[in-house]
């Protein structure tokens, strides 16, 4: 099979692999899309934390976001898999320890990371190999294209769900990127009056053409009482901004990560009242994800901006932008798609986590 591997900072081929086969436990899947995130380009610049943390090292095959069809199954797994379509959480625990025994597999300390985290071989490439209990089966009305974006979805729901905001409340989301735009997708179906920040300068048209009409920049921001506040960026100064921001008794939820250490006023988070949470992993997200685009309560395709071949994903991760791609802040891949020759531009905007 062909696949995208990172063999150093900078540096990757598309090799001709051998076809996985599924070990006791798991399943083959043939993958139809895959998409492109944050983490993924720092894996490619090498800034990533895990690589100097001893977590990941190269070369790696990235590629977290995916959805495919079953292909064949290992020893222990039931048949009837083969053919399904799914979509699997990155998020893979050791199964024994106190915090999977809690449901909390996401936060294992062993956790391999599909993509990411403890050579765990990611999904651009023909096909994957994952282990069944990770698989969630998609709808016919939930396609390839929904199905890729299941998993960031899932921590967008995540992130929605954890500003506690009802019908009426205002929030404020900070960094209109994939993971922002769809927390406000969820704010907005979940009846908020959602505003976004966005950084000086970047256009806001696109924004407003998925119906957001209230986007700002620092500058510009009214002063206006925000029930909640979600920090879905990678500016370190955003998380004070989000203390700031946020009405007496409201709900501040950290989604983002900044490349260097955020800091913020705990004695503001105390005299305020206020709730803080952050947000790691779709896992606990994901089926109510995919409940929500198989209902079209909430409908991400318009942030996809381009689909390409395996053969285009280094110059993407470089930044640069597929020709003829959209406004949306998301590529895709498509690991079936031929080689061709496709000019780029350089990417534009502001992309965020995810």
């Amino acid at each position: 099979m062909r696949a995208f591997v990172l063999t150093a900072p900078g540096e990757f081929e598309v090799q001709d692999l051998p076809a996985p086969v599924a070990a006791p436990g798991e399943v083959v899947v043939d993958v139809e899309r895959v998409g492109v995130c944050g983490t993924d380009m720092e894996f490619f610049t090498g800034d990533m934390a895990y690589l100097h943390q001893g977590h990941s090292s190269y070369p790696m095959r990235p590629g977290h976001e995916w959805a495919g069809r079953v292909a064949s199954v290992g020893v222990g797994v039931d048949p009837g898999w083969i053919g399904r379509r799914v979509m699997g959480d990155t998020m893979l625990g050791c199964g024994s320890c106190r915090r999977c025994l809690r449901g909390r597999q996401h936060v294992c300390e062993k956790r391999q990371e599909v993509g990411i985290r403890g050579a765990r071989a990611g999904a651009l490439a023909e096909q994957l190999a994952v282990p069944a209990v990770s698989l969630h089966v998609l709808p016919d009305s939930v396609d390839a294209v929904l199905g890729a974006l299941v998993e960031p979805g899932g921590n967008a729901l995540r992130a929605a769900r954890a500003a506690e905001a009802r019908a009426g409340d205002r929030v404020l989301v900070l960094g209109p990127g994939t993971i922002g735009l769809l927390v406000a997708m969820f704010l907005r179906a979940a009846g908020a009056e959602v505003h976004l920040l966005d950084r000086p300068g970047n256009s806001a048209a696109f924004a407003r053409s998925l119906g957001f009409g209230h986007v700002w920049d620092e500058h510009s921001l009214p002063e206006l009482p925000f029930d909640a506040v979600v920090d879905a960026s990678n500016a370190a100064h955003l998380p004070r901004r989000a203390l700031e921001a946020v009405e007496p008794g409201g709900r501040v939820v950290y989604i983002g990560l900044a490349g260097e250490p955020s800091r913020i006023d705990t004695r503001r988070l105390v005299l305020k009242d206020l709730t803080a949470v952050g947000v790691l992993s779709a896992s606990p997200g994901l089926d109510a994800t995919i409940r929500a685009y198989a209902s079209a309560a909430v409908d991400p395709r318009p942030l996809v901006a381009a689909t390409v071949g395996l053969d285009e994903v280094g110059p993407v991760l470089a930044g640069e932008r597929p020709q003829g791609a959209g406004a949306g802040p998301k590529i895709h891949v498509d690991p079936r798609r031929a080689p061709e020759t496709v000019g780029a531009t350089p990417m534009e905007g502001m992309e965020m986590p995810g």
